[in-house]
């Protein structure tokens, strides 16, 4: 069985010239102990993945019985035409049949949420697109890895000094390409996207447990 993982930057494979800068794609095959092919990238939406043909480059990958895992949103929201509640959930939709039209399992994620503080919480900054993939998991009985619930957790429980660990801070000098520094609050460093990895790894096989070798319908893992 393989994972084929569809998404954004917080998901996709490093830039060598980035690293420590990474998505959490890149760090989940040792936990979940099965092949990954990661064909996330930088700037994706649900469109423009279909646009540009990665969605059909990632299902002629696909085996029955493998599993498809999928996190948009980050950028769907910053398009009117992809509204959580029009484009976006329709091209999601259309995913989820996509992979069970290949014989293979799919798994929706919300988007990991920015560290964005205000005080001790963090603000959401994902308006309904969130609660869309939730209400789409559920309609379509699809198992659903809510980053963004774990996120939120994560940020406040280390707090906001700690949680800069976490993602793409850089002093000035620190990286050849952002000699001024670097402050980015959405961009996992390696240790997050590590951390990220071990939490979405570790659902998958949970979900997998609960019904054999393939996910469990209908699933929900939020910490």
């Amino acid at each position: 069985m393989t994972y084929h993982l569809a998404g954004d930057s917080t998901v996709a494979p490093a830039k060598p010239e980035e690293l420590p800068l990474t998505g959490w794609g890149s760090y989940i095959e040792p936990v979940v102990e099965a092949p990954v092919r990661n064909l996330a990238y930088g700037g994706a939406t649900t469109e423009s993945f279909l646009a540009d043909g990665s969605w059909e480059r990632l299902l002629r990958g696909v085996a029955p019985g493998d599993t498809v895992v999928i996190q948009f949103g980050h950028n769907d929201q910053k398009l009117p035409e992809l509204d959580a509640r029009g484009g976006y959930t329709q091209r999601l939709r259309g995913m989820v049949e996509d992979a069970r039209g290949r014989g293979a399992a799919a798994v929706l994620c919300t988007s990991a949420e920015r560290r964005w503080f205000d005080g001790d919480r963090v603000t959401p900054t994902h308006g309904d697109y969130p609660n869309a993939v939730r209400d789409l998991a559920h309609e379509l009985d699809v198992p659903l890895i809510d980053l963004t619930v774990f996120t939120t957790w994560l940020y406040e429980d280390l707090g906001p000094a700690a949680s800069t660990s976490l993602l793409s801070h850089f002093a000035p000098g620190e990286h050849p390409v952002w000699p001024g520094g670097l402050t980015d609050d959405t961009h996992f460093r390696e240790e997050g996207a590590r951390r990220i990895a071990a939490f979405v790894g570790r659902s998958l096989r949970a979900i997998e447990r609960r019904d054999g070798d393939q996910p469990a319908k209908g699933s929900q893992l939020v910490s």
